[in-house]
């Protein structure tokens, strides 16, 4: 058998054996040649890029919260200020149980329920190293009752902030506002950067208008953090530019003047500068304390204000809506004059009652036997419902409209407030829009005298008689004077201003029949131009609350209090250069001359006597 031998060959091998390590040396090379690519890439084209992810790793960045500009009066007074407040607060990290340690600071500090849940809420959204509070605005007593008990509460302890306080509490409520916790709505809303880190904002009131000036430019810190994310050193910082100062045109001795005046009436005063449109006086009774809201008011304590028949949460100042009675007279007479309907020694005469033609239905005038034979001048200062009663009948409910709208009736004022109301000055269009109905004239009549639909502000009231007092030249109510930054000073809002196309001779006619009515020896607010060394004009007025049958009788002294007439009072002073302007709405008051005319006569008093001192 024979057999088969393989000779070795050497080249061959050789050969391929040359090839693998060509190969390999190539791989080796084009690996190594990708691996350089990659570190030039990362160490020079991607570098800032990867950089900052590195260095995002190791530093945060941490909000530094401005302080709150402060809010003052026309005179320097603190409206609002920044107060040092202590607050509990809570480490859970360094707490064993902190079930137990709630319960027992519950137990020695008296804290409620709802306290304890914001507690729970606020926590689960820190880390357990951050600092959380559970009591805001300790009283001295809980702090001298947790300085005793301190060594038995390990990761407690009590920390100072500055908080937002109202020295005048109630007084200044309506108008400077409050501030209070950023709720979830509004964090949808507001600029992210420029509120990290805050906890509150303004909810109502100057607080509110103008929290863009008062809330500052928010800084921040660069933070050197570990792995866990807690603070090493601080690298960088931004300081914070605190908010603004604020100088109202409010005067707060005024105010409080105003405020006491009317004293068992829940109502508003309203006072501006006649030549400006500054607001003097912006008093809104009863009113509350804003204090409690900025660390969070209890919920038994808010529904209690809620829930009050004498409604302290409200605005009457801004938000009031009220019939204007009488006080509507003097413009009416105006636009009489203006549209020729009547002159001012046109006479009729009053018998206590006014009819239209062909109808039975009698419009009844205050006075019971009537003011017998009135013009113009008589009926402002008598108050005779009749002669207007005829007037508004010659008028006609359109041209009293467009008349009356001028004054700024049916209209927002443009204060610088939010949520102010507009009022109503009915028109046939109005009806026809609003309720799908025709206007009839009773309507007309009764509108006359301020009543029927008719609905206007304390404050719209306050601005029509200060451009009547300005002979025809319209102001826009402002309380912002100054605004006061760290390197500037800016003034408030621009003040818009216009002149009505009235005729000068029948402004003087009105205003000369106003200062009668406090002159006047039958003038219904002679009561209050007694004693005094200037003049005073005005118009009282009186609202109804309900409507009285055809033949019934209105006895005061029969019917709930709830249920008395509002009473009301228009002024300007001095008369032969006004400088002030008031309006006065005191709810079931009764009488304008006799309640709301001697609020107003203080007011003036004060502002003219003040005045002149300076």
């Amino acid at each position: 058998m024979s057999r088969t031998y393989i000779i070795k060959d050497n080249s061959v091998e050789n050969r391929l054996f040359l090839n693998r390590i060509i190969v390999a040396f190539v791989i080796i090379l084009l690996l190594t040649s990708a691996l350089i690519v990659r570190l030039v890439y990362l160490q020079i084209v991607g570098h800032e890029h990867y950089s900052s992810l590195a260095k995002d790793n190791s530093i945060k960045i941490k909000p530094l919260v401005p302080t709150r500009g402060m809010i003052y009066d026309r005179n320097g007074k603190i409206l609002a200020e920044n107060m040092p407040s202590y607050s509990l607060e809570l480490i859970p990290e360094q707490i064993k149980d902190l079930d137990d340690t709630l319960k027992r600071l519950q137990k020695l500090l008296n804290i409620p329920d709802e306290k304890i849940q914001q507690y729970h809420k606020q926590r689960k959204r820190e880390k357990r190293f951050a600092s959380t509070p559970l009591l805001m605005n300790m009283t001295e007593e809980e702090l001298a009752k947790f300085a005793v008990a301190r060594p038995f509460f390990p990761g407690v302890d009590i920390q100072v902030h500055l908080a937002r306080h109202y020295p005048y509490a109630d007084l200044a409520s309506h108008v400077v506002g409050y501030v209070g916790r950023i709720n979830e709505t509004e964090l949808k809303t507001l600029p992210v950067a420029e509120y990290q880190g805050s906890s509150h904002i303004g909810k109502i009131g100057i607080e509110s208008s103008y929290e863009a000036q008062l809330h500052g430019k928010t800084g921040y810190a660069e933070i050197e953090t570990n792995a866990q994310a807690r603070a090493i050193r601080t690298v960088n910082a931004v300081e914070p530019t605190p908010g603004a100062n604020l100088y109202l045109t409010l005067d707060i001795d005024l105010q409080k003047t105003a405020y006491d005046a009317l004293d068992i009436y829940n109502g508003a005063v309203v006072a501006i500068d006649v030549k400006t449109g500054g607001v003097l006086v912006f008093a809104s009774r009863p009113g509350f304390d804003p204090n409690p809201f900025v660390v969070g008011i209890s919920n038994g304590a808010y529904q209690a204000l809620n829930s009050s028949d004498s409604r302290p949460l409200y605005n009457r100042a801004l938000r009031g809506l009220y019939p204007p009675g009488s006080t509507l007279k003097p413009f009416v007479g105006l636009a009489g004059l203006e549209y020729n309907a009547i002159g001012t020694q046109h006479r009729i005469f009053c018998p206590g009652f006014y009819q239209l033609p062909g109808v039975s239905h009698r419009y009844r005038d205050w006075k019971k036997w009537g003011h017998g034979s009135v013009n113009l001048n008589d009926a402002i200062m008598q108050s005779c419902d009749v002669y207007f009663y005829s007037l508004a009948s010659a008028l006609g409910i359109d041209n009293m409209h467009d008349f009356l709208q001028q004054f700024g009736f049916g209209e927002k004022t443009g204060i610088d407030l939010v949520g102010e109301k507009a009022g109503l000055m009915p028109s046939r269009d109005w009806k026809r829009r609003q309720r799908n109905q025709s206007w009839y004239p009773g309507e007309t009549i009764i509108t006359g005298i301020g009543q029927g639909f008719t609905q206007v502000t304390p404050l719209q009231l306050a601005r029509a008689m200060a451009t009547l007092a300005n002979k025809g030249n319209i102001v826009t109510p402002f309380l912002v004077d100054k605004i006061v930054n760290a390197d500037s000073t800016t003034h408030g809002p621009e003040i818009h201003k216009g002149t009505l196309p009235v005729k000068q001779e029948n402004i003087n006619s009105i205003l000369t029949a106003m200062v009668n009515v406090v002159h006047g020896e039958r003038g219904t607010a002679k009561i209050i131009g007694r004693n005094i060394s200037y003049q005073i004009g005005g118009k009282t007025g009186t609202a109804q609350v309900f409507n009285i049958k055809q033949d019934a009788k209105y006895n005061e002294n029969e019917i709930e209090f709830k249920l008395r007439d509002h009473a009301l009072f228009i002024a300007f002073a001095p008369a032969d250069d006004p400088k002030i302007a008031v309006a006065v709405i005191a709810e079931n008051g009764g009488h304008g001359g006799s309640v709301a005319a001697p609020i107003a006569g203080k007011v003036i008093k004060q502002y003219l006597e003040s005045d002149n001192e300076n």
